[in-house]
This record gives structure tokens, sequence and C-alpha cells, in this order.
């Protein structure tokens, strides 16, 4: 995971359905309910990635036991029973000057420390190798800076020669080293390498150092998307067709994104029964507050994000606990579930901003410094800052436990607490202007027990809502506050923009690499247009609307992804005379055609940006046809969603 924040630019179709939330309820005592997961192996690995612990501690940050005193936070793991800490390995976060790129600043020597800790504190070591000097994700996997311009086999002897010289010093300093992966979500490419040929050609270099410096390890190669139809099948295939030798498909799991958690055991199942691989879990977490601790805002920040479990501590030991037995649902091949980064605690309130500021840039507790800009300027160069999963820490600000940190216990042993409310459901409404307004009766309410139980509501609401958002508040039948958003926009002509059920079929497809279907990053509901490709391509999604009122119009699209600064996706208006006889000229015809366009933003991951075009004018009986059209370099990849009509004036 990178763990920058994505600005969301709100988007919703005619209507969206009551979202069921969870709305920041009663927070249980401990001890937190957790069932236990029947038949966890003792070997299964609970594990952790802290990798940022370092920077955090030199920026004052102070861990706890239960009873708030201060302690080591590889103690404090362990004795909540988790079994292994994973640590990212950048070859060189630092700038010529020796300032660190941040995200802890995590080299080998950094890794070896972080290690050592591990260790000694009993926990087993998953070393994890970005072969990157920053962050490596799907939607990026820059090569090191000291690799530039290699070739793909030059590339994979410097990641034999560096996985192997760093392992031989683990090995040397006596850590137990459980586990290697060799690269992190790797879905698009390592080191710089794409195309499943020569990744293949790099990840077998990786392992094979695996193999000579730290034989009792595990090699794991990593991916994410699970939720994505037939990627882990396709990824699985392509490592077995070129031999690639490894011991576990490890994947990223967070329930925001990716997919219900019997997917998750389908395809992990797929891949450990075709392939007789073992499989994990490296990353997954969830929050429990919507609040931000530090002044940088969060990954996860809206009700609307987090829909899966409770926004509470009981809501993140029921997540891990759920994944945890997605994981052991496969069997044998099981072996482990990761939270990621349950201690990146803030280093200053959000009034101590600019305090903030000076330490994540000095000792590089923040997600990324600016120094980074060098690096990663399209990225980490933009949106450099302070903690972005605060609010899934396992830890209050202050550096204690909160009750879910038990549940690396908890799965195993079990544990039930007082039952009381952790979620209730939460009512968000987009609607088109002068659209009918109906809330909910009847809201579910939640309990720490599983149960659930729907109660009467009644709601404090107007007869009417003007353009905008507004908040309505209301009371379930047995005294709980609730509150429904309501969101009026301006009513959309184009019935398909949504991508959503019939209103897919609705557009017209040409060229390559575009497809409408169900998209984890779709701004809402859940198809959109992907547009994706592994050489250049070029192409086309287009939607005509005809007998609309005369009037100035325009379209505007929701984006996401990443491109090339070279390329372009373009969304165009054009309104098209079809009241001229047929004998007219195509000039004729050209002169009275109007047409605008606007380009669509693609500035990373689920960093959501809209865009509308200029307003054209529509004659009486004119056609109007929205286009998306792209001309993009391979690997290029991102989603178009919420593409709007709307009548301007």
């Amino acid at each position: 995971m990178s763990p920058r924040p994505f600005v969301a630019i709100a988007a919703g179709a005619a209507l969206v359905a009551a979202l069921a939330a969870p709305a920041v309820a009663d927070t249980a005592p401990d001890p937190i309910t957790v069932p236990a997961v029947d038949g966890l192996d003792d070997d299964f690995m609970l594990g952790v990635d802290v990798s940022s612990a370092l920077s955090l501690e030199e920026s004052g940050v102070v861990f706890r036991g239960d009873d708030g005193a201060p302690a080591d936070l590889f103690e404090v793991l362990a004795d909540h029973g988790v079994s292994d800490v994973r640590i990212r390995v950048w070859n060189d976060p630092f700038d010529v000057a020796g300032n660190g790129y941040g995200g802890g600043n995590v080299d080998v020597d950094r890794a070896l420390e972080i290690g050592q800790r591990a260790d000694a504190a009993g926990l087993g070591v998953v070393v994890d190798f970005h072969y990157s000097d920053f962050w490596a994700d799907p939607g990026k996997q820059h090569a090191p800076k000291a690799w530039a311009g290699y070739t793909v086999s030059e590339t994979a002897s410097a990641v034999h020669d560096f996985t192997a010289d760093a392992l031989t010093r683990f090995v040397a300093a006596g850590i137990d080293v459980t586990m290697v992966q060799v690269g992190n979500e790797t879905n698009n490419g390592v080191a710089g390498v794409s195309g499943w040929d020569d990744m293949a050609e790099v990840f077998q270099a990786g392992s094979a150092a695996v193999r000579e410096s730290a034989p009792d390890a595990l090699v794991a190669l990593h991916f994410t998307n699970p939720e994505t139809a037939g990627r882990y099948g396709a990824a699985a295939a392509a490592l077995d067709a070129r031999g690639v030798d490894y011991d576990v498909f490890a994947s990223s799991y967070y329930p925001y994104w990716h997919g219900s958690l019997e997917n998750l055991t389908t395809v992990l199942s797929r891949v450990a029964d075709t392939y007789d691989k073992k499989v994990a879990v490296v990353e997954t977490s969830w929050v429990h507050t919507l609040d931000d601790a530090d002044g940088h805002e969060n990954t996860i920040t809206e009700a609307s994000e987090a829909t899966a479990f409770p926004i509470s501590a009981q809501g993140q030991a029921t997540a891990f606990r759920e994944v945890v037995q997605a994981v052991a649902n496969v069997g044998d091949a099981g072996i482990g579930v990761f939270s990621w980064e349950p201690a990146w605690l803030p280093v200053g309130t959000p009034d101590e901003l600019e305090s903030n500021k000076q330490k994540w840039e000095q000792y590089g507790s923040g997600w990324a410094a600016s120094y980074a800009a060098e690096y990663d300027p399209d990225d980490a160069g933009r949106w450099y800052g302070g903690s972005a999963v605060d609010n899934e820490a396992l830890f209050s600000a202050d550096g204690t436990p909160l009750s879910s940190l038990r549940v690396f216990e908890y799965v195993r042993t079990g544990a039930t607490g007082p039952v009381v409310v952790t979620e209730i459901q939460r009512v968000s409404l987009t609607v088109n202007e002068g659209d009918k307004v109906s809330l909910p009766s009847h809201l579910r309410v939640t309990y720490s027990d599983g149960t659930v139980a729907e109660e009467a509501v009644s709601w404090d609401a107007p007869g009417s809502y003007p353009l905008g958002a507004h908040t309505v508040d209301g009371t379930t039948e047995a005294g709980h506050t609730v509150t429904a958003t309501v969101t009026v926009r301006e009513r959309s002509y184009l019935p398909g923009g949504g991508f959503e059920g019939d209103g897919a079929g609705l557009w017209s497809l040409a060229g390559t690499g575009g497809s409408i279907g169900w998209q984890a990053d779709a701004v809402e509901g859940e198809n959109a247009l992907h547009v994706w490709n592994d050489a250049d391509f070029a192409g086309s999604a287009s939607q005509t609307v005809s007998g609309l009122e005369p009037g100035r119009y325009a379209a505007s699209a929701t984006s996401q992804g990443a491109i090339a600064e070279a390329d372009a996706v373009t969304l165009t208006v054009t309104a098209t005379p079809t009241h001229l006889p047929p004998q007219a000229s195509d000039r004729a015809r050209a002169a009275q055609t109007r047409a605008a366009d606007a380009p669509l933003e693609f500035d990373g991951w689920r960093a959501y940006a809209t865009a509308q075009t200029p307003a054209v004018q529509v004659k009486k009986g004119a056609d109007v046809t929205v286009e998306i059209s792209w001309n993009l370099t391979a690997e290029s990849w991102g989603t178009i969603d919420d593409v709007r009509l709307i009548r301007v004036g």
C-alpha cells in the first residue's frame, strides 16, 4: 500500500440507494467480542507491518503498554499475540544530501535495526523488498536510482545481488527471517520492469537469492486487487508457465476496495489448489474513527468509504478476524494475515501542524517528505505529509493499545465482551434536482455479538431540498441519534452515465483498451469504464441522446489512474443538427455542429478528479453525443465514472 490520501470529489447517479455505513457508536469496553477461528494452526502468522517505527520514535512518539506506562513497541506487540513483523526495504530512500524520502526512511540498515528489535521480542521477521527507492504499488514500480537505464538482465542481476547481500546481513545478525517478499504489489511491474517474461526473470533472480542466503525462509510474490475477475488466476498461470520458483502467493486485502471476503477465499483457493502454493494476506487494516489526529488528511475520511465493518475498535477486531477466517478457509495452504502499519501514530496534534511538518521532514515519520519529489514527482512530490492512516492504528494517539490490538490473541482463544451497539446504519442519498427524497423508515442496528435489529426511525426532514449537501437528523425508537446526508445535484440527461445495469449497454466502444464492467475503483456503484492495455492503445466510448430541450449543455466525468504526461483521455460533448434536409452539404452540417472538450485527469490511484467541458448550444431536434476518447501508451490505466450531461443556466 502507498498511504497517500486521495481527493474524493463527490459524484452520484440519478439516485444512489441508501448506503449501509457505520455511524460512530458506543465503543465496546474490554474485552471486545471476537469468536475464535476454528482450526487455526499454531504456526499461522498473525503479523504486523511497523516499518515506520524508528522514524516515529525519533519524532517523539511514545508507545505504551495496557497500563499506560511507556513500553517497547515490539514487546507490546508480542504481549498481544503478534507472531511476526513485516519490514519494507527500499534501496536508497535518500537524496544526495542525505535527506530521507519519508515513510520511515527504511533502507537495509534501518530494516536491520527493526528486525533485531523484533527478534529480541521473540517475533519472526518478514522482509518486504520493494526494489525501489520509495513506495512500490500497482500504480508505480520505479527502478532504484542506481539501476536507472539497466537492461532487464542487468536489473535481474542487481535484484539478486541486492537481495542476497541484505539477507546475508539479516542472517548474520541472528534474525529469524520467516518469509521474504520478492517485490511489493507487483500487479504491473517490479523494479521498473514490466511484462510477464521480463518480470519473471526478475522474480526468479530474487527467489534464487533467498534460497541461497536465507534457505529457511519462504519466498513470497505479492499482488493486489483480488476483486478483479481473473487477475490472480492469470498471474499464477503466468508465473507457472515461466517456471518461477516461489512458495507463497501473497495478497493485499483492504475491505474498502477489494471485494468480498468470500471472493478472497475463492481466488486464493484456486491458486493454492491449482499450483500447490501457500497463500497469505500480507496487508490489511480497518478504521476505528473518521477523525484525523495529525493535520494530514487520512486515506479513509467518509463513512460511505467504510461500510463493511463498524468504525470502532470492535470493528477493527471484527475486520481482522474475518480476514483471518477467510485465509484459514483456504485450508492448510492459508498461512497468515498481517495488519498494515497499525502503529503509525501522529507525531503531534492537528493544532501543532507546523511542528508536525518539521518532524515529518526531518525524521521521515510522514508517508512522504518533500525530498521524495526528486524521485517520485507525480505522487510524493505533490502529496507529501504525515500519516494518512492514523485512524487505522490499533493504538490510541497517545500510544496506548486499543482493545482491538488484542485480536491477535483472541482469534486463537476467543473473547466475549458486553453486548453493545457497534454500528447504526447511516443513510446517504444523492438525487437529481426535483427528485423525490425518500428516507428509510427503519435502520439496521448491529451489536458487538453480531446480532442485527431493525429499528424504526423518525426524521427531522423538510419537504424539499435545494441544490447542495444537507444533513438530516433522526432518532431511532431506542433513542439512538442518527443522521442522513442528502446531496441534491443538477439533473443529468445522460441515462447511462454511471455504467450501471442497462445503462452500460447504451455506450458504444471502439478501438482497443476500453471495457465497461465491475471496478473496485468506481466512484459510485459497481461499474465504470476502465482503460488499460499492455501495448499502446487508442479508442473511445460514446453515447448519443436525442430529444433534448434547446439550451446550453455541458458534460462532466470523474477519473482516476495513471497515464504518461504526453498521453491524453478527452471528454467531448457534441451537438449535431438533425433538422437539415438530406441534401444539405457536409460543410453546412459542420457549420451548425457545436462541440467542446476537456482533458480528464489521472493523478494516481483513487486520486479522483472531476472535469467539465465548456457548454455547447443545443438547438431543437439536435442529437447530443458524449464521448470519452483515449490515446495511451502501454500499461497506462484508469477508470472513468459518473459521466453526466447537465443543462447550464
